[in-house]
């Protein structure tokens, strides 16, 4: 089966088949196909989360922040690290 760059890019970061498909504009038996082919199990409650609702600040409402990835976290290290070396 040949899979869709797209369709693959957005299983592996996560995303429930229904939000692929809908954002790629397929059904979700053709993402849920792709899903199989490429022997990935389904979204988890927390992958979906956080691939849904952290990026666009949308989603579910939280009792907190809401996680940052790793990069996100390296660059607010390094901005803050920047901040102190520009203060001092």
């Amino acid at each position: 089966m040949k899979i869709r760059a797209d369709i693959a890019a957005l299983i592996r970061q996560g995303h429930t088949n229904a939000s692929i498909a809908h954002r790629v504009h397929c059904d979700a038996s053709t993402v849920a196909r792709a899903r199989a082919a490429l022997r990935l199990p389904a979204a988890d409650q927390l992958g979906r989360l956080y691939a849904e609702a952290a990026p666009t600040g949308r989603g579910l409402k939280s009792t907190g922040p809401l996680p940052l990835s790793p990069a996100q976290q390296a660059a607010n290290r390094a901005a803050l690290l920047a901040a102190l070396r520009d203060a001092a």
